[in-house]
């Protein structure tokens, strides 16, 4: 039990580690593409404590996936993913992230999931998983939230 959570401990580090170093060379803070950035991190750390209103908070009211579910979809998606994975860890890497212009981004996201299924709780049994996302962000006002994203599992 121990060897796990060391083993938890030290990807949940690596992913804070790598996300800093991600932020930390890109620039100037308060560059578009470092503000980006900074949504995908916060929607990360939101995802990892499992905090719905969190996540959703950077995600457009006009949001659409590749199947035309919205946000109220997203939201119950994100739900039932909290209540069947109760311990989330992340490890991310944004691959890239362009401007089509100065209110939009795209993003390409690697993310590796490990979840513990609710029903294995006291036990060893870990579902991982591979995802790349591809994001699609719109400045609103003086946020940028996601408005479109679209992912595969690797």
């Amino acid at each position: 039990m121990r060897g796990m959570r060391t083993i938890l401990r030290t990807w949940t580090g690596t992913a804070l580690v790598l996300t800093a170093a991600a932020l930390s060379g890109c620039g100037d803070a308060d560059s578009p593409e470092q503000q980006v950035r900074a949504v995908i991190s916060a929607i990360e750390v939101a995802a990892e404590e499992r905090d719905v209103s969190g996540l959703m908070q950077h995600v457009s009211k006009n949001y659409r996936d590749g199947d035309g579910n919205g946000p109220d979809d997203a939201s119950r998606y994100v739900r039932g993913y909290f209540i069947a994975n109760q311990s989330i860890h992340l490890l991310t890497r944004v691959e890239e992230v362009q401007f089509l212009s100065s209110e939009e981004a795209r993003a390409n996201v690697l993310v590796g999931m490990v979840g513990r299924e609710a029903a294995a709780s006291g036990a060893w049994d870990l579902a991982a998983d591979l995802y790349e996302f591809d994001v699609a962000l719109l400045r609103e006002g003086d946020e940028w939230k996601v408005t479109y994203a679209r992912w595969n599992r690797q």
